[in-house]
């Protein structure tokens, strides 16, 4: 571990993902928060905005201003909107400093692949060339000299982490992917909508943006790569009346015949000493409330040798795993400090 903490800068502190992130920052050892900032009415004590902060931190949240946080900061995390933290970075990159971004804008490996799914032009397609997908289970490696980091979207990381053994194995069909997921109502960020308000959400459960998810593509792209087969999958997201989580229930068919004990195997050996991947054992299944609150991807299956399908389920936290938590796992690897540290 560095001898002298780390400090440290969360641009959009004011969101669900941004408080998260100042939490686990909190809880680190080799971390000093130095610079809070998003879109306020006027600078106000972080503390003020999220009460359970008093006594721990009472930093100052104000508006952004780039030149400031690189005077206080050497690591920035972008809590930031899609199409907004594609402004930002290069600056905070220019300036020497790393950055952490948790939008989609450095997520695709062209800048042409990102404007075709968000309909919006890149501004920074220098930046996609650069940027490592941060999903520490599968590109440890190259995650580790980044500067420039983009955060994976929650349902793509319990996705990938569900169908990416079976795939990579050889084992299940590339072109039939079946990703049925349910999310939290924070997943959708910290803002007012007249789809997420409380009577529109209590005691109701619905499927939204089928066919059309923007996380699809991600998913597709980062599992292709990744396994080496082209992949393409269907995507259902379903709104669920909670607050966080995200369970995700994967549907691969089997190329050849396999038994649970094989399944279970292949999935253990694959993630073999990751810290934050647990592999149920066959008769077991993961349950959201098992991963709320953690940085844990909890992996679960079922083979039907009726249908030869193979069935994982995934839980994970849609702020911790798919969020805040893999943000910071991703910083502690960049940053050589142990891997599990503030988290």
């Amino acid at each position: 571990m560095n001898s002298s903490p780390l400090k440290t800068a969360v641009v959009g502190a004011t969101g669900y993902t941004g408080l998260e992130i100042v939490k686990s920052l909190l809880d680190h050892p080799g971390v000093e928060l130095t610079s809070l900032t998003a879109k306020v009415d006027e600078t106000v004590g972080i503390h003020r905005i999220f009460p359970e902060l008093s006594g721990r931190l009472e930093l100052e949240c104000s508006n952004l201003d780039v030149d400031d946080v690189c005077r206080k900061a050497d690591l920035v995390f972008l809590a930031l909107p899609h199409t907004v933290s594609m402004l930002f970075a290069p600056r905070f990159l220019q300036a020497g400093k790393k950055v952490i971004d948790l939008s989609a804008d450095y997520r695709f490996p062209a800048a042409a692949d990102f404007e075709k799914v968000y309909g919006a032009e890149h501004r920074d397609p220098a930046g996609v060339e650069e940027a490592v997908y941060g999903l520490p289970e599968l590109f440890r490696e190259e995650i580790a000299p980044a500067r420039l980091l983009a955060n994976p979207g929650c349902y793509p990381t319990a996705a990938v982490l569900a169908a990416y053994p079976a795939l990579k194995a050889g084992l299940a069909d590339p072109g039939e992917v079946i990703v049925d997921a349910k999310t939290g109502v924070t997943g959708a960020g910290r803002k007012a909508s007249l789809a997420f308000l409380f009577p529109e959400v209590n005691e109701n459960f619905k499927a939204y943006g089928l066919a059309v998810h923007k996380h699809t593509p991600e998913m597709e792209s980062v599992l292709s790569r990744a396994s080496g087969r082209k992949v393409r999958l269907e995507f259902a997201p379903h709104l669920l009346p909670v607050n966080r989580g995200i369970l995700s229930t994967v549907y691969l068919r089997l190329e050849k015949p396999a038994g649970e004990d094989e399944v279970f195997e292949l999935y253990r050996e694959a993630y073999a000493g990751e810290p934050f991947v647990r592999v149920y054992p066959p008769g077991r299944l993961p349950e959201l409330k098992d991963a709320v609150g953690t940085n844990n991807c909890l992996l679960g299956f079922k083979v039907n040798p009726r249908t030869r399908n193979l069935i994982v389920v995934s839980a994970i936290d849609n702020l911790l795993k798919g969020a805040a938590g893999q943000a910071v796992q991703n910083m502690n690897i960049m940053q050589g400090f142990p891997e599990t540290s503030g988290l």
